[in-house]
């Protein structure tokens, strides 16, 4: 099997897996204990925790272990929003979030905060200057992703943060669970809170954090035994950390960026000029991301004749895939109604090899000679 949708999830680094089961053997104790063995468990908690801080270049930053991006992100959005609202009930973020971050406002939104939502242009990016219109003085959190996970744009976070800076006193977070590892974050010179997920990197599902600025933390938003410094309650998943410690390590470590771009381009290539055939991913965007749409089929059509060839890619995010319906993204970009229901998504990883993607275009072209001859000659002009 040859994989391609690495944004979705990937394969488990064996240094990692080899990180998890040796610290659920040998820590597997209850860090919150006061015995030895409870103790050693916390160290190795404590030690996972300053390693992700220094290496989102903020050794004095807040890490805060999660389940995963959704809950890190939830954690953000609806704990700043609960610990802010004294200086107001203004939120800002974008058409193009995850959903993680777009219920979570509507939620707000429900719950009496105003919630205003950045347009994207045609390749997904916002403009700093719409922003700046938006942006009031009682607006408490603007959070914009750093790569879409959809169509790979990444947003013009320094732009952003310096109207939010001259004009507010609002919190920024940037989902970076795209970014983590294959671009610098822009924590924290420009941003005050991220997102990170281990299942992006090679690491585990179920592991993440948020990363947050020293003092500029948000409420918790459940309630126990007052874990993570009190902003996540729950018995710690101390092997969990420390693997995730351990791919972040590794990411970080590893450049593929040069290698991924010069595939990006391949693919380009290959539906050069073609009518049928259109390339949503901007190419200023996150190499490891090509989105293309499919005129007159569903991405369902050709995610199986990938299939049949043994790859693995999948239509725009594995989040609205199984939803039978265009994602946000596609309908805030405006993709034409007769491309928009046949968008797949190829995202690389690491493990991918050259031969790989020699396999990707030779299928890819034997797919669009498939499709045009089950469409009549006018669909193709």
């Amino acid at each position: 099997m040859i994989y391609f949708d690495n944004s979705a999830t990937t394969i488990p680094e064996q240094e990692v897996l080899q990180t998890f089961t040796q610290a659920s053997l040998m820590y597997y104790a209850n860090p919150a204990s006061l015995h030895q063995a409870g103790n050693k468990a916390d160290q190795l908690l404590e030690s996972a925790r300053k390693q992700v801080a220094t290496l989102c270049s903020d050794p004095e930053s807040t890490v805060t272990f999660t389940s995963g991006g959704t809950e890190a992100n939830n954690l953000s959005i609806i704990g700043y929003a609960n610990s802010l609202k004294h200086r107001g009930n203004h939120i800002i973020t974008t058409e193009i979030e995850h959903d993680s971050i777009r219920n979570a406002c509507l939620y707000l939104r429900e719950d009496g905060f105003e919630v205003d939502f950045l347009t994207v242009n045609e390749n997904g990016k916002v403009d700093p200057e719409e922003l700046r219109k938006l942006i009031r003085k009682d607006t408490i959190l603007v959070s914009i992703m750093h790569i879409n996970n959809e169509i790979g744009t990444i947003q013009p976070i320094e732009a952003c943060s310096r109207v939010i800076r001259e004009f507010s006193r609002a919190i920024f977070h940037s989902d970076c669970v795209q970014s983590l590892g294959k671009l610098e974050l822009p924590f924290p010179k420009w941003v005050d809170a991220v997102t990170c997920s281990a299942h992006k990197i090679h690491g585990l599902k179920g592991t993440g954090c948020l990363v947050t600025k020293k003092f500029k933390e948000p409420q918790a938003i459940s309630y126990g035994g007052g874990q993570e410094h009190g902003y996540r309650s729950g018995t710690a998943n101390v092997a969990g950390a420390a693997a995730f410690a351990k791919a972040v390590r590794i990411s970080m470590a590893e450049n593929s960026t040069s290698t991924y771009e010069r595939w990006n381009k391949e693919l380009r290539d290959c539906v050069k000029g073609e009518k049928l055939v259109r390339v949503l991913s901007p190419e200023t965007g996150a190499p490891h991301i090509l989105t293309l749409a499919f005129k007159g089929i569903t991405g369902e059509v050709a995610v199986n004749f990938f299939q049949k060839h043994d790859i693995m890619i999948s239509t725009s995010s594995a989040c609205s895939s199984k939803a039978n319906k265009v994602s946000h993204v596609i309908q805030a970009i405006h993709v034409p109604d007769d491309f928009s229901k046949g968008v797949i998504r190829i995202s690389f990883g690491r493990m991918n090899t050259e031969q790989d993607i020699q396999m990707l275009s030779q299928t890819m072209n034997e797919f669009l000679k498939t499709i045009k001859k089950g469409l009549k000659q006018h669909d193709l002009e």
